[in-house]
């Protein structure tokens, strides 16, 4: 059974359908496409039209081309659009070019920054000269470390890393230090908040270790749908950036249900649960065959429709292998065969926590089922954009919860759809942020009289506070 049968099931559906709140259609758009950058090296062209890729979207050849100029750049585009791309190709450009070259990737979680290893490895084998791409994470042997400080060219790590394993050690990266050129920072939009402060503090010290080894490296930045990419990605990286927001990507039909679960108590207002509706919604999906992901908001709650989907599997005759789970405490090689499955599409369902929200290549689903609000419109449209197909039908059906916040949602939808995502806010100069990173910033380089931190200024103030309490001398 395909897509569009099933959801015109749930339509003829009457005890779906006085649940549903509102039914969004979100129409098809065709791609639209540029020519290559003309600067951009033919080997990378030639590469790219072998994997079937002709031409680039607007968006890409216009970030490519801002990257080539020397521009800092922040591409906010939707999701699956093609971001991996438009920074791949300047820095494998520079890289090539010039045999002394590296660049550093930085991603908010391991998981997917294995994924661009792996999608980097796939581009370059036959590049010459060759460009040796490395991860660098808790995950990495002891015994591989030295190698990769020896050899890498592309550093693909974390901010924890960055933070606690390479900028105190930079004397053993000082060859990655002084030719570094390019920083890409993935998935912008999730350094927001204290999070966001302390990743803007690492950056300063970042920039500092590498002014201190005569480099100045550009920045490529990638965001998810916000609302203030360009404000954000100038409070982080402390610079003007260009902003390349056209997307030229396709996007096929989609649906968008608000569902409000049945009231089981209409005296107290007590309605059935969130997750138990989710599960009967996502195994419709899966016993008609469509590749489905469900997004809940807690492992336990992971756990449990993850038992409940299998056993609706295995009721419908299916193998329940086929429906897999996906959070955070699984180990690294378990979660590189779940997305491997979802990509090749042995995997039918995924139930996961926010872990796959980020742009993890999981293929392109077709359903999204998720169980409560994920508490922002900017991680909703996230978490509905993971189904979707370039071209054909996809559907995403966001459960309400018995949360306020849920039930408002449910109950006012055009508040939903009419309103736009939010801005992403981080204060870098909150004192207590600041002066932590001034300690390891000390640590790494000594300050001397007058330095400035970044946009902050003098930073001796801080500096003496911290003296006079023997954090430093």
């Amino acid at each position: 059974m395909v897509l569009s049968d099933v959801l015109t099931a749930f339509r003829q559906d009457p005890a779906f359908m006085r649940c549903v709140t509102a039914w969004q259609r979100i129409p098809a758009r065709p791609a639209r496409v540029a020519p290559w950058p003309a600067r951009l090296d033919p080997r990378l062209v030639a590469a790219a039209r072998d994997r079937s890729i002709e031409q680039p979207y607007t968006h890409q050849a216009q970030a490519i081309e801002a990257a080539l100029a020397g521009a800092h750049v922040v591409l906010a585009t939707s999701t699956a659009s093609g971001k991996t791309l438009a920074y791949n190709l300047p820095v494998l450009h520079t890289l090539l070019h010039d045999s002394a070259a590296c660049a550093l990737y930085l991603f908010p979680t391991k998981a997917l920054a294995h994924d661009q290893v792996a999608n980097l490895e796939s581009q370059i084998p036959n590049l010459e000269p060759p460009i040796t791409v490395r991860p660098y994470d808790g995950d990495t042997p002891s015994t591989h470390r030295p190698a990769i400080r020896r050899e890498a060219r592309l550093l693909v790590t974390n901010p924890d890393m960055l933070h606690t394993g390479i900028l105190p050690h930079h004397t053993r990266w000082a060859r990655l230090f002084a030719n570094l050129h390019y920083v890409v920072l993935d998935e912008l939009h999730t350094y927001r908040g204290i999070f966001g402060g302390h990743v803007a503090n690492l950056l300063r010290r970042l920039r500092r270790v590498c002014r201190f080894y005569g480099s100045a490296p550009r920045f490529i930045c990638t965001s998810a749908t916000i609302a203030n990419p360009r404000g954000l990605a100038e409070r982080l990286i402390e610079a003007p950036v260009t902003l390349v927001d056209d997307d030229g990507a396709p996007q096929g039909d989609r649906c968008f249900i608000l569902y409000n679960p049945p009231l089981v108590e209409p005296q107290l207002g007590i309605r059935r649960s969130a997750a138990l509706a989710a599960k009967d919604i996502a195994a419709r999906f899966l016993q008609a065959d469509v590749q489905t992901i469900v997004f809940a908001r807690a492992r336990l709650t992971t756990e449990v429709l993850l038992g409940y989907l299998r056993d609706a599997v295995t009721a419908a005759g299916n193998v329940p292998q086929a429906v897999r789970g996906y959070r955070g405490g699984y180990l690294p090689r378990e979660r590189r065969a779940i997305e491997r499955g979802l990509r090749e599409g042995v995997v039918r369902g995924v139930v996961a926590t926010n872990a796959l929200e980020l742009g993890v290549d999981i293929g392109q689903l077709s359903a999204c089922v998720m169980a409560g609000y994920p508490g922002t419109v900017a991680s909703t449209w996230q978490q509905a954009g993971r189904a979707g197909r370039r071209a054909g039908l996809s559907v995403a059906v966001l459960v309400a919860s018995a949360l306020p916040l849920d039930q408002y949602l449910a109950t006012h939808p055009r508040y939903f759809f009419g309103r736009p995502v939010e801005q992403a806010l981080l204060d870098p100069d909150n004192l207590a942020v600041l002066a932590s990173h001034l300690a390891c910033a000390a640590f790494e380089l000594p300050f001397e009289a007058g330095e400035s931190f970044g946009n902050f200024g003098d930073a001796g103030t801080v500096l003496d506070a911290l003296a006079e309490e023997d954090v430093l001398h």
